[in-house]
């Protein structure tokens, strides 16, 4: 496990990648990055967008198992939710999968600069977005791929004092560690990579929660350990892999528990910022006769309330890699 006062930002999957995202390399090199970086500095974030349609042209391209994820996930939301398209999903779709997954990241290497105001939000359940900023005790937070995390700890951060701990599975993110680390070490936020929910791990935790600090997870993504630590669930009309950790996190916590999502759709007419809290339970308990139902109904509650949210923004869902099993 290590610590870092920065935030790595999910990478779009190698074609050479295995068939676990984790063995995938990085997309963006810092070079990269700072060049965006530079852009955006010397020209503003019109000109950056712009020079963004060359680098997604150019990934698109080349990166043909991200590529072909994309489609896939696509092409299944089309047939969950058809009333959402005029058309079924084709290269162009495509390319504005990448293209919006480009703009969050320079989203997320600016929050780090530039101060994100909590007006800039639309909040969906403002009443429990208010009672979350109210919170004194800690709390454990599930978050997604969909939208940006980053988007969520900009809007707590720019009103709130709490200690926010975000825990990734992702070892390939050493670039975008770096350059946080120089675009803000001061930021109130530890990053930690863990392969697995050890006992270490749970007390780190459990301490830092009892403190009152915040502990963000992502649950949609496979662990490292694979399909071992993983459930079914229904998810956009066919079952998938969902981790069991952040649950058994949670139980051991025993802590409240809140679902966190927030998206901006880049390319369409709206640019506004949407922010929404689901109080997902205030405990979690897994007796353990009924251990693997409660996980199940666990689970397929997260999977339900993502797939809430991926309807209405289909193209902010990024997971760059095969989800399902080929029918």
């Amino acid at each position: 496990m290590t610590n870092s006062k920065s935030n790595p930002i999910p990478a779009v999957v190698d074609p050479d990648g295995g068939a676990h995202w984790s063995r995938s390399r990085e997309a963006g090199t810092l070079l990269g990055l700072r060049f965006l970086d530079s852009v955006h500095t010397l020209f503003g974030r019109r000109v950056l967008s712009l020079i963004l349609y060359a680098v997604v042209a150019y990934f698109y391209l080349v990166r043909s198992q991200a590529r072909k994820a994309s489609q896939q996930y696509l092409n299944q939301h089309f047939v969950t939710f058809p009333d959402q398209w005029s058309h079924r999903p084709g290269v162009i779709d495509g390319l504005r999968h990448f293209h919006e997954f480009a703009e969050s990241v320079v989203d997320k290497l600016l929050s780090w600069r530039i101060a994100v105001s909590a007006g800039e939000f639309t909040l969906l359940d403002e009443p429990a977005v208010r009672r979350t900023e109210q919170e004194t005790r800690g709390l454990l937070i599930i978050g997604s791929h969909h939208g940006s995390i980053e988007n969520c700890r900009a809007f707590l951060q720019s009103n709130l004092n709490h200690v926010v701990n975000l825990l990734v599975y992702d070892k390939n993110a050493e670039n975008y560690v770096q350059l946080m680390n120089d675009f803000n070490g001061e930021a109130r936020i530890n990053i930690y990579q863990v392969d697995e929910f050890s006992i270490a791990t749970t007390l780190l935790f459990r301490e830092k929660v009892r403190r009152g600090e915040w502990v963000f997870v992502a649950g949609d993504r496979a662990p490292l350990s694979g399909d071992q630590r993983t459930i079914l669930a229904t998810f956009l009309g066919r079952e998938a892999q969902f981790p069991v950790g952040p649950y058994l996190l949670a139980h051991a916590l025993q802590c409240p528990v809140r679902l966190m999502f927030s998206w901006k759709n880049h390319n369409g007419g709206d640019q506004q910022l949407y922010f929404d809290v689901v109080e997902f339970a205030e405990k979690i308990s897994l007796p353990p006769k009924k251990r693997d139902q409660r996980l199940e109904q666990l689970v397929q509650a997260y999977a339900t309330q993502l797939e809430s949210v991926v309807r209405v923004a289909p193209f902010q869902w990024f997971n760059f890699f095969k989800y399902w099993d080929e029918k």
